[in-house]
């Protein structure tokens, strides 16, 4: 048996946070160890991932953790202390949120005045604005929309990731390749994991983040986690007329969102209907595009006629069937198990925030930096949702 301070079990984007979070605070003196079963990430949700930051949430607390994301984003390198990292650079195209009924207009001035008393530079702008700042839309059907273009909209994910990963290593965070397939557990702690290979970790801290697996891993501890794998689509595709702009995030009515990617287009979209999944099962349907996607991006924007599509691909979310919004901090019935879960497709861009608040945590017993007690357990078990109406 051996043993570590904390034991992280997945690597991916939020164990790859936590532990440099961890390992760089300089209050902390412990071994951490990042069990990861696929250290390729070759279906982790960090790989498959669109990789976009917006402030325009309805609940404050998710307009602050972005914002803190878009600040980090940006300084990556000083807020970071890798003085080897490379830049980050933030390309704020911005979301662009289409109304088509007036409560759903209505809606979405709300968020914009939320979003706007915490600083963000959200625009509630009716269909004439829309059109005059982007002609290429066909607007017949919309209302009004919300569009911000300061610190919103596309980064580098993956090098965010990869530099995590590095410096958590150089400071001596321990990643292992293997699965966790027990959390051994006296009275309401956890003592240790049993490993496949069955190796024995004993730890004073758990931290679960296990993306789609999460449920499996909190079943381990006797824990319910309403946390599933959904299919979400993604394609990129080139235009025979490129629009004359960047093209924002645009987010239609009918589910599918499509976005300026360099010199082509990225599309996403849920399926049809949207059942729970088998983390392991990433079979495409190939009807979707034709059936669903591409429909509605050419009547939303009537250049998309003639497109061709170069790439695609299928990964999960890590949905929260209560409220989709994530599930972190400590478990109140099991106190150093920690939850990093669920967060239904906006996790990248909260990683930074999160990433540090659990640093800060299991150091200092209290979140220093954001109080994320709002997304803790204690409302999973009392069925008390999060209403966030900024879903995608």
């Amino acid at each position: 048996m051996t043993a570590s301070d904390v034991v992280i079990v997945g690597g991916a984007m939020y164990g790859a946070s936590i532990a440099f979070h961890l390992a760089s605070d300089p209050d902390f003196d412990g071994r951490v160890t990042v069990i990861e079963r696929d250290p390729t990430y070759a279906f982790a949700a960090t790989s498959h991932t669109n990789s976009c930051i917006r402030q325009q949430f309805s609940d404050p607390l998710n307009v602050q953790i972005s914002q803190y994301g878009a600040e980090y984003i940006l300084n990556f390198r000083a807020r970071s202390g890798l003085a080897d990292a490379p830049d980050l650079r933030l390309h704020s195209f911005g979301y662009l949120y289409l109304a088509d009924t007036p409560d759903f207009a209505a809606a979405l001035r709300d968020s914009q005045q939320v979003q706007a008393g915490l600083g963000a530079a959200t625009r509630h702008m009716t269909r004439d604005q829309i059109a005059e700042a982007y002609p290429f839309y066909a607007l017949d059907d919309i209302v009004a929309g919300n569009h911000n273009t300061v610190n919103e909209g596309y980064f580098d994910g993956g090098t965010l990731f990869d530099w995590w990963k590095r410096g958590a290593k150089r400071l001596g965070v321990t990643f292992v390749h293997d699965e966790v397939v027990d959390v051994i557990q006296e009275a309401d702690r956890v003592t240790g994991v049993r490993l496949a290979s069955g190796e024995i970790i004993a730890c004073c801290w758990l931290v679960n983040a296990a993306g789609t697996r999460a449920a499996q891993v909190a079943g381990m501890a006797g824990i319910a986690l309403p946390v599933e794998a959904r299919k979400r689509y993604t394609y990129v595709f080139q235009a025979e007329t490129p629009l004359d702009r960047d093209l924002p995030l645009t987010i239609d009515p009918s589910g599918v969102h499509v976005r300026s990617d360099g010199r082509y287009y990225m599309a996403g979209s849920p399926p049809g209907d949207d059942p729970a999944v088998d983390p392991a099962d990433f079979a495409f349907d190939h009807a979707l595009w034709q059936d669903k996607v591409w429909p509605a991006i050419a009547t939303r924007i009537p250049a998309f006629e003639r497109v061709r599509v170069i790439n695609e691909w299928v990964g999960h979310y890590d949905y929260n069937t209560l409220d989709q919004n994530a599930v972190v901090g400590p478990n109140p019935d099991i106190a150093n198990f920690i939850h990093v879960n669920g967060f239904s497709g906006h996790g990248l861009q909260q990683s930074p925030a999160i990433g540090r608040g659990m640093a800060e945590w299991i150091v200092h017993g209290a979140y220093r930096t954001l109080d994320l007690t709002p997304l803790g357990y204690a409302r999973i078990a009392a069925g008390r949702p999060i209403v966030e109406k900024a879903i995608i």
